[in-house]
């Protein structure tokens, strides 16, 4: 295992029309995790699920997109299901997750991750509610010295209760992060009197070794705490849907990165820009595919593979 995930997984009901809804297994973590799965590199989703028919059917997802499930704990109680209806272009979300199997996560001991690993992936609102988040906060401090840790914080500004609070603890996860990414919209809900470039200095300031700002269509802007920076363009598609396009986005930067040689936190001092240019286009290339279908449906290595030629 190569990859793993933390610590999210649901069921979103995707809006078909007025208080009409499809189901499709979700949670950005997931997400990520499948995406990851689907680009051949090994990954595991670190979590728990419940054992009612939601959970069951998330388990079987990630059993049948190849997830290592062996850090998966079970409990009785009910899984989170997420609303979104993206018919205005921007996805709007809603959430029953009060005691739900998700946020009750507090494994003891901790799990002990694979000396396999190179990537650590958190965020979103697995980070809104104790256990949970204080379970996430000890496994990524325990493995933060050996492994790269990424931070999406994938703002949910309906589920946060206390702004001043959660801008307290966002800057704490940066602190533990050597890349965050987030969206231009995360950006705008977290400092919306500040541009992208200030934005994305302020977390290298927190702590970050690298800030990646995605802008959906328009690509993708990233910042070194070397002072260095990067923009790249997406291609060009039909969307269709934008629902884990982000989530996409970040599978493919961990996945290249691996693939051009990137193996510990310690390899961060040998990455030249071109490295950084290629894994950015990739996941652009990765994100584009994903909006040409409906929900997260992520694209395999074959299919990234034929538009890459």
């Amino acid at each position: 295992m190569r990859i793993a995930v933390l610590a999210e997984a649901l069921i979103d009901f995707k809006a078909t029309g007025p208080l009409e809804f499809r189901g499709f297994p979700g949670g950005s973590p997931l997400y990520v995790g499948v995406a990851c799965a689907r680009l051949e590199q090994p990954t595991g989703f670190v979590g728990q699920l419940s054992t009612d028919l939601f959970g069951e059917v998330l388990l079987e997802h990630l059993k049948s997109n190849g997830l290592n499930t062996g850090f998966v704990v079970c409990s009785s109680a009910p899984t989170t299901l997420g609303f979104v209806d993206d018919s205005s272009g921007q996805p709007q979300y809603a959430f029953l997750r009060n005691g739900a199997a998700d946020t009750l996560y507090y494994p003891s001991p901790l799990p002990g991750l694979p000396d396999s690993l190179c990537f650590l992936h958190f965020g979103s609102i697995s980070l809104l509610e104790d256990p949970t988040r204080t379970s996430i906060e000890q496994i990524v401090q325990q493995n933060r010295a050996r492994v790269t840790v990424v931070f999406d914080p994938n703002v949910r500004p309906s589920l946060i209760a206390d702004r001043t609070d959660y801008l307290e603890r966002f800057k704490f996860w940066v602190s533990l992060s050597q890349v965050v990414k987030l969206s231009e919209e995360d950006a705008a809900w977290l400092y919306p009197d500040s541009s992208l470039k200030d934005v994305s200095n302020t977390l290298l300031e927190f702590g970050a070794l690298v800030v990646i700002v995605t802008r959906g269509m328009k690509g993708a802007e990233l910042y070194l705490n070397s002072g260095k920076r990067l923009e790249v363009s997406s291609p060009q598609v039909k969307v269709v849907d934008t629902v884990g396009a982000g989530d996409t986005f970040t599978a493919g930067l961990m996945v290249s990165l691996l693939e051009q040689g990137f193996q510990q936190a310690q390899d961060w001092a040998k990455l030249e820009l071109e490295t950084w240019k290629k894994a950015l286009e990739f996941a652009c290339q990765a994100a584009a595919l994903n909006c040409t279908r409906a929900g997260c449906d992520p694209p395999t290595r074959a299919e990234l593979n034929e538009v890459l030629k």
